[in-house]
């Protein structure tokens, strides 16, 4: 039960092949099994269960509530749960109760799914490994697959795992790793430069983020309020869309929300994309790109090209700039949304009582970490009075050109970029941790951040496994709030690219046959 899809298992559950409350303790106990993996920090048991008894007893009357009703999710810990401790992975936050739900987990919990808990992330949500935040690094599912196993005794590595685990990528890490080790179905992240798109494709998940203005942020602690978008996590394209449509449409309390009422949508299946026009940005080819990754996005365009669809080379002149741009607007909102933490009103406070400063100062230094200071310490620089102009104002105006570009090119017929998620697969956390976060982030988010500058809609999907056997995701950029026609492109390249089930068997060692499936026969879980 806990390979197939969403649409799958609420099927089963409607027909009563399972009950939720079967489903709930399935996941918890696979949660218990890959405990050392770190994808959640809090885990919420008799929540859950609580839930998949109420959802049992809508199901017995016939009262379901929706695809969602008695389905597994997961949460990222940066989400308002009320009741449930939010902790953003930072020591500000630690045991911070808060007293309402985010409008997102809100409408999934309206909709009967079941709350597994909190997944980990990097502090506030700064960082592209999830190995930055208070409860320690996330460790990626795939360094305990069958499939790297098999390679790594292959190039005859020595076979000490511990060491080499790899890294989920950031910042959603835990709720990437929680969907890919089958602890739950879907799972919120948020994404502001990356954030979700980065781990789904270091750990073959579909990894969305939908055009700024359709889910709204109420709830969801605010990194950068101009570009934050909660994300979805799912293990196919379908999923992501049922997600979607739950979450999608105005909501009062957010401002930045569209008007329109948005209804749940079922993908068509696309037979034939000889209609479409799919953009490759060349700037996208960047020298630090490896070659695995590159050799997969030309392989992904051909097979766009031998179905019959148009596929040409289009130009985003401003895309050398936008890593910088990124960094500066970025923490200019961090530096203003981070002043909120101050040790009076909820949160981490220190025992100083020499003065309010010095309570400020010591609170501050004790509850954020060195890569959150560093970045509220970059942006009040960038906000300074002698400053404001040549950075923050400059650096707005050029996003306005970045956000112009993508605009050019979809007004020249192009339908649909395809472009890399990340320049190369996961790397062993060891690997990872030699360069600062700072420099990590600036690499890693280098074909994701222009996108939220731009407010566009963007989805990884896992395309293949490298030599290593890792997964590798590619990355589909739509028109706003055309998240429709994006995801149906999406999903006819899932189905063209059958990507491999990961084979978790010393995990799921005792937990029998996954299920019988021909779509995913590959999963052989012993």
């Amino acid at each position: 039960m806990l390979g197939r899809t969403l649409r799958e298992v609420s099927a089963a559950l409607k027909q009563g092949q399972v009950t939720p409350t079967e489903l709930c303790q399935r996941c918890l106990s696979l949660i218990r099994k890959t405990k050392f993996l770190n994808a959640y920090i809090t885990v919420s048991e008799e929540v859950a269960l609580k839930q998949a008894e109420e959802s049992e007893k809508r199901y017995k009357k016939g009262h379901s509530l929706g695809d969602l009703d008695g389905i597994p999710v997961a949460v990222k810990d940066n989400f308002s749960t009320s009741g449930i401790e939010t902790t953003c992975a930072s020591n500000m936050l630690k045991g911070y109760v808060p007293p309402y739900n985010a409008t997102v987990v809100q409408k999934l919990l309206d909709q009967g799914a079941l709350l597994m808990g909190k997944t980990n992330l990097d502090e506030f949500a700064m960082g592209s490994g999830s190995t930055d935040g208070i409860f320690g690094p996330v460790k990626n599912p795939w360094s305990y697959s069958k499939q790297y196993r098999e390679k790594r005794k292959q190039n005859s590595h020595s076979e000490n795992e511990d060491s080499n685990w790899l890294i989920t990528g950031g910042s959603s890490g835990g709720s990437a790793a929680a969907v890919s080790a089958f602890t739950c179905f879907a799972a919120l992240g948020s994404d502001t430069g990356g954030s979700t798109r980065n781990p789904a494709a270091h750990c073959g998940v579909v990894g969305l983020k939908p055009s700024y203005g359709l889910v709204s942020r109420h709830g969801l602690i605010p990194l950068v309020n101009s570009m934050d978008v909660p994300g979805i996590l799912t293990r196919c394209v379908d999923d992501a869309a049922t997600v979607l449509g739950i979450l999608a449409g105005h909501d009062p309390k957010d401002s930045t929300t569209i008007q329109d009422p948005v209804k749940p949508f079922t993908l068509p299946s696309l037979t034939d994309v000889s209609k479409l026009c799919i953009g490759i940005p060349k700037e996208y080819l960047t020298p630090e790109l490896s070659s695995e990754v590159q050799s997969l996005w030309s392989r992904a365009a051909n097979l766009f090209e031998s179905e019959g669809a148009k596929v040409i080379e289009v130009s985003l002149p401003h895309t050398s700039y936008s890593i910088m741009c990124y960094h500066v607007l970025c923490t200019s909102e961090v530096a203003s949304n981070m002043a909120r933490f101050d040790g009076l009103e909820y949160g981490h406070r220190c025992d100083n009582d020499v003065s309010t400063e010095a309570m400020y100062a010591a609170t501050r230094r004790e509850g954020f970490n060195d890569v959150v200071r560093g970045r509220i310490l970059s942006g009040n620089f960038f906000l300074l009075r002698e400053n404001y102009e040549n950075y923050f104002v400059k650096a707005q105006k050029v996003r306005r050109l970045i956000a112009n570009d993508f605009v050019n090119v979809f007004n020249s017929g192009v339908d649909v970029l395809l472009t890399p998620t990340t320049l190369s697969e996961a790397v062993p956390y060891t690997e990872f941790i030699k360069e600062d976060n700072r420099t990590r982030s600036a690499q890693d988010d280098i074909f994701t951040q222009a996108v939220n500058m731009a407010g566009l809609p963007a989805v990884s999907v896992p395309m293949a496994l490298s030599s290593q056997g890792l997964p590798i995701g590619l990355q589909f950029i739509g028109r706003a709030f055309c998240d429709q026609q994006l995801l149906t492109v999406a999903k006819w390249f899932e189905k063209q690219v059958q990507f491999p089930v990961i084979q978790l068997q010393e995990l799921m060692d005792d937990c029998s046959s996954v299920f019988e499936n021909e779509k995913l026969a590959s999963v052989s879980v012993k």
